[in-house]
């Protein structure tokens, strides 16, 4: 065949599955886990750990081997995922912060687009500390404020025969957290299928956060491993096969083809665990090293990934909002600008080469950027500034810093930490907002101490994950 017209062929045949692929909206699932760390799936040779289903997500999709989390803790990087954009700039300043109404999110984009929206699981934006309680009606930051029709959540993390609230209804539910949200999220989707309208539902797992009760089923093969890991390797054992129920329920409703599902996790793993979580990286959650950034992640929609593979592209939670804009069409002024993130839409069919935004991170005045080989951190250090620069391709531990032996790269990154380090902090001054300035937001506080949550303290002093801090906070009260 002469190359101009297999040129022609080829460009040809893109066009028409461009085509075909857009022709109806795909489905949505955005599943997140609490704290897993990167080393701690099958795929990924845990020395103890079997995540058979998400092993299998892997095998048939898109499989990250470079993915960060939104930030090195969880609120803010759940902020990012519903808005494209750095934590900071959204208020998200660290856990338990109120994500600002003025921001526009991917719940709301989605709604606009004609999507029927729900979220299941912890929620984390309405500016509420503390073990996770049902998000009452009267909440001015809960999910629905944010788009989604449909919400069963808890203010934080959850366990256990939870209470959760039903669009502000309290409920009690029996069993392993992960599996009572999947089989929520299920319903959900069904009833949708149903009324032949397209889905976007976040699962947000509170699992592995502690403190971690798992199924005797599920701990059995942990033995040889500390009481406390028991637990916690038990609970993503649970969340390994609803994540399986997931895909079988898509499956046999028949809509696994044109369903987009995307698995990451909140922050990087926990310390003093053995095994560790982290995969033989750097630090842990809180870190601004990979240990407490990069996240396990997976992108399967047979429609539009039909070549399974590993990447090592960097990429990131900014990169969500930006990447489902393309897949759902979604109109560019569901965004607020400044966008952090980058559509990873072209790497579901092949590498892109180097990327060419840089991932930001600021978190407790620190920053931080992953610049495709090269990541650069800043660090208070009294009233001065200290310099980190490594170089992930060669050195993924960062043990090698090579602020002084790389003078070129250090200052160029320096140079574009700082813009991006000035441009946030615009952003956290209202900014970004048609009124220049940010509207009151809730108090960071524990949920405990809204006036709100009083009348039900009585029952739940006697829940195990409430009882010994209600009590601590009423004998406080009584001195």
């Amino acid at each position: 065949m002469l190359p101009v017209i297999k040129g022609f062929l080829t460009a040809l045949m893109l066009v028409v599955s461009t085509h075909t692929l857009f022709a109806v909206k795909p489905n949505i699932v955005l599943v997140m886990a609490d704290d897993q760390g990167w080393g701690q799936t099958g795929y990924n040779n845990h020395p103890v750990l079997k995540t058979p289903h998400l092993d299998v997500m892997a095998a048939n999709g898109l499989r990250f081997q470079r993915f960060y989390a939104g930030g090195p803790v969880c609120s803010p990087t759940r902020a990012t995922v519903l808005t494209g954009r750095t934590h900071d700039r959204t208020g998200v300043f660290d856990h338990g912060y109120a994500l600002r109404q003025q921001e526009k999110t991917l719940g709301h984009a989605m709604k606009s687009a004609g999507y029927a929206t729900g979220h299941f699981g912890k929620w984390h934006l309405n500016g509420l500390r503390g073990p996770g309680a049902p998000i009452l009606k009267n909440d001015t930051h809960h999910p629905g404020a944010f788009g989604f029709d449909e919400w069963l959540s808890v203010t934080n993390f959850f366990d256990r025969n939870p209470i959760m609230s039903r669009n502000g209804r309290i409920e009690e539910h029996s069993g392993d957290s992960s599996e009572i949200i999947v089989d929520e999220a299920l319903k959900f989707i069904k009833k949708k299928i149903e009324a032949k309208k397209p889905f976007f539902t976040v699962i947000w797992f509170g699992t592995p956060h502690d403190p971690w009760t798992a199924d005797e089923g599920d701990k059995k093969t942990f033995t040889q491993l500390s009481t406390k890991a028991q637990e916690h390797y038990g609970e993503l054992v649970a969340m390994d096969r609803s994540i399986g129920t997931l895909r079988d329920g898509l499956r046999k409703m028949g809509v696994a083809r044109d369903t987009l599902v995307w698995f990451t996790s909140d922050n990087g793993g926990l310390p003093r665990l053995d095994p560790p979580t982290t995969g033989g990286l750097r630090g842990f959650k809180g870190s601004m090293y990979e240990g407490g950034l990069r996240v396990p992640a997976i992108i399967e929609w047979p429609a539009g990934i039909q070549k399974p593979r590993i990447t090592h592209y960097p990429a990131g939670a900014v990169d969500i909002f930006p990447t489902l804009a393309k897949v759902a069409r979604l109109k560019k002024i569901t965004r607020l600008k400044p966008q952090d993130g980058q559509s990873l839409f072209k790497l579901f069919s092949q590498e892109i080469g180097p990327r060419k935004k840089p991932l930001p991170f600021r978190s407790r005045d620190r920053v931080a950027i992953v610049d495709n080989d090269y990541k650069i951190i800043s660090l208070p250090d009294g009233s001065n500034t200290h310099y980190e620069l490594y170089n992930l391709k060669l050195d993924s531990a960062e043990q090698d810093n090579l602020i002084n032996k790389a003078p070129a790269v250090a200052k160029r990154l320096r140079k574009k930490l700082q813009m991006i380090d000035a441009s946030v902090s615009a952003s956290v001054s209202g900014r970004d907002y048609p009124v220049k300035k940010v509207n009151p937001q809730p108090p960071r506080i524990f949920w405990w101490e809204s006036e709100a949550y009083r009348p039900y303290f009585s029952e739940w002093i006697k829940r195990p994950e409430y009882g010994p801090r209600l009590k601590r906070f009423l004998g406080s009260q009584q001195k």
